[in-house]
């Protein structure tokens, strides 16, 4: 859809000119390229460095340990979720909705079979800990990105439908 019938949803509008926004040259990109792979190590590597603090955090205030999870999957999405924001702040919301859920969806693509291909190589056995609500609330969460993708255009309805889900989610997480 992205690339095809609604891809004039999906440009970039220049702030300036309110035009669609000039694709950038090859040595740019390369050096976008380059700098994101930059800033995804080291994000990785600030999660990793505080992961002991975090989980000695929920410990001390009494938390489930999922929490820890939860924790270090906001830090490694807080670059797209703070780019996001801006772009929500510029009343970019196609854009801020491309960046949060795209960014979310990717971390989810990579890491789980990422994940289960590890644990089939080392032969460990791999559990993903959804229960059966969480599994009804990740299929309610699918089933509003499909609507919110699947229409061309996001709206600030289908913007805050998909925080009130992400609310319920990081309640159950803390109150099971």
């Amino acid at each position: 859809m992205q690339t095809g019938r609604d891809r004039q949803h999906f440009l970039p509008i220049n702030p300036v000119t309110k035009r669609l926004a000039e694709r950038p040259a090859p040595r740019m990109t390369a050096i976008a390229a380059a700098m994101m792979l930059v800033s995804l190590v080291a994000v990785v590597l600030l999660a990793k460095a505080f992961s002991p603090f975090i989980q000695g955090g929920v410990v001390a205030i009494g938390a489930p340990a999922a929490l820890v999870g939860v924790v270090v999957a906001a830090i490694v999405l807080m670059p797209e979720a703070a780019t996001a924001l801006r772009a929500a702040r510029e009343d970019r919301l196609q854009t801020s909705i491309n960046l949060a859920l795209g960014s979310a969806v990717a971390t989810i693509g990579l890491t789980i079979p990422t994940v289960s291909l590890v644990a089939w190589w080392t032969g460990t056995q791999l559990e993903l800990g959804v229960s059966a609500g969480g599994a009804m609330l990740l299929g309610l969460s699918f089933i509003m990105a499909m609507i919110t993708y699947g229409s061309g255009r996001a709206t600030l309805l289908s913007g805050i439908v998909h925080l009130i889900l992400l609310a319920v989610w990081l309640f159950l997480i803390v109150s099971p």
